[in-house]
């Protein structure tokens, strides 16, 4: 299986790395700096050199061409000002699930946020965030050619994994490790049973493996 991962260097997506090399999975990442290449081949996954704020939709489709499913965890990032939060928490998303149909990737899973809404109102940077992410994952939704699933964890820590969570349509505000959100994407890629959900994610007291079969209908 070969999957494919926007923001190959995130926090998260660095994580999801290990997990799925670990597994004998095929992984490729973009980054936008060469010098994160390292970090990438040390999870185990290839680096793909490549800007989704100026690629067009047949560069990156190119790069998707042969995966088994694509993972979009890209980010703007703390700091970033609210430009780039529709540039790459929006129109990146929106490019990406688009090479992905053009590429025939069907499997598409999304990291989003708890809160995420097309409708949010606000000014403040973190709202045009809200909204850029709800507006991604509204124009995700509408993709009959992707069997898609929209993850929105909580608020995250650095704490180390405990492999428990709640997995559910609507959790309530929480926080979740990193480790345990990357835990649970390594299985919602394998488990296409999950499409056309969107889940919110916190920690619980249910083992990853059996609230995504929860989910699933398993």
């Amino acid at each position: 299986m070969r999957i494919v991962i926007a923001g190959g260097h995130g926090q998260i997506a660095l994580r999801l790395e290990r997990l799925l090399a670990a597994r004998g999975y095929e992984v490729a990442g973009f980054i936008r700096k060469a010098e994160q290449s390292d970090d990438l081949r040390e999870a185990g996954a290839e680096p793909v050199l490549l800007d989704l704020e100026s690629a067009s939709t047949e560069e990156v489709a190119a790069h998707l061409q042969g995966a088994d499913a694509a993972v979009f965890a890209a980010g703007a990032g703390p700091g970033s000002g609210a430009s780039r939060k529709e540039t790459v928490d929006r129109d990146a998303a929106i490019l990406f699930a688009d090479a992905a149909v053009r590429a025939g990737v069907r499997r598409h899973v999304v990291v989003s946020s708890m809160g995420a809404d097309p409708a949010h109102e606000g000014d403040e940077v973190f709202d045009v965030y809200l909204r850029a992410k709800g507006e991604a994952d509204a124009y995700v939704s509408g993709l009959d050619a992707l069997d898609w699933t929209i993850l929105r964890p909580g608020s995250l820590t650095n704490d180390a994994g405990t492999g428990l969570v709640r997995l559910e349509a609507h959790t309530g505000r929480g926080s979740i490790p990193r480790d345990d959100v990357a835990a649970v994407l390594a299985e919602l890629v394998d488990t296409t049973a999950t499409a056309g959900l969107t889940l919110e994610l916190v920690s619980g007291s249910t083992p990853v493996s059996v609230a995504v079969k929860s989910v699933a209908g398993n």
